[in-house]
């Protein structure tokens, strides 16, 4: 079996994920997809992608549940999942080979996919569904923060950052260093509460997770839409602006 790293370094990067702003988009998988299938871990298989019973390997997966019942307390919450980068991952003391392990330096978990011989292990160890099999390659591949990008030093500093970061629209998506208290994932833990995905299973998360906020019923600013009041009254406006509403009025 494999062993964890009994000193670690300066940094611990991971993510912080914004329940409260994704949209739901797919952007993140989109552009995980695009980036990684030709990096680090490619290629990512698809099978049968124009077809039925479409599989493949995806590191970025979003999920979406309807939650608080009916009326003013219901909302959709948009849930991306990926590897959360553990401090106590199992799914690497699992590995018989040592294909899977966790780099000291910065924590991020990889896969060896030279010594990986597709045993599966790591897969059911994960309470996360993190991992993914390449069916095709015969070998189990998962998220690596984009380690070909976030080093890259031919890119520009604000462009070493995870392919789902970068891309994400509605910002719901963070990347920063744990270790530091001042950085910018730190600072949205603290003031949002952020949390670890299944705490009780004891794999500390590096990656976290912020909570929707509470909203207001209908009427509150992340509860539902509010009221629609009456227009005004255009009467002394001018012609323009009475030209303006008759037009978007039609």
């Amino acid at each position: 079996m494999t062993s964890l790293p009994t000193a670690t370094g300066d940094k611990r990067l991971g993510l912080v994920i914004d329940l409260d702003t994704c949209v739901g988009c797919h952007a993140c998988a989109t552009n995980c997809k695009e980036w990684n299938t030709s990096g680090h871990s490619a290629p990512l298989t698809d099978i049968n992608a124009y077809q039925a019973e479409q599989r493949g390997v995806w590191f970025n997966r979003v999920f979406t549940y309807e939650v608080g019942g009916q009326g003013r307390t219901a909302r959709t919450v948009h849930f991306p999942k990926n590897c959360l980068h553990c401090e106590k991952p199992d799914c690497v003391t699992v590995c018989p080979t040592g294909a899977s392990y966790k780099r000291a330096e910065d924590g991020i978990v990889l896969v060896d996919h030279d010594r990986c011989i597709g045993c599966k292990l790591c897969s059911w160890a994960c309470p996360y569904g993190a991992r993914e099999y390449d069916e095709d390659v015969g070998v189990m591949k998962k998220c690596t923060l984009c380690i070909d990008k976030i080093y890259n030093k031919n890119l520009d500093e604000a462009d070493r950052i995870p392919a789902c970061v970068a891309t994400c629209p509605a910002k719901a998506r963070h990347f920063g260093d744990f270790a530091d208290p001042d950085s910018n994932v730190s600072q949205l833990v603290r003031e949002r509460g952020g949390y670890d995905l299944m705490p009780e299973t004891g794999y500390r998360p590096t990656s976290k997770y912020l909570p929707p906020r509470t909203g207001n019923g209908a009427g509150g600013a992340h509860g539902g839409a509010k009221k629609l009041e009456p227009a005004p009254d255009l009467a002394g406006a001018g012609k323009f602006l009475r030209w303006i509403d008759r037009a978007l009025s039609r």
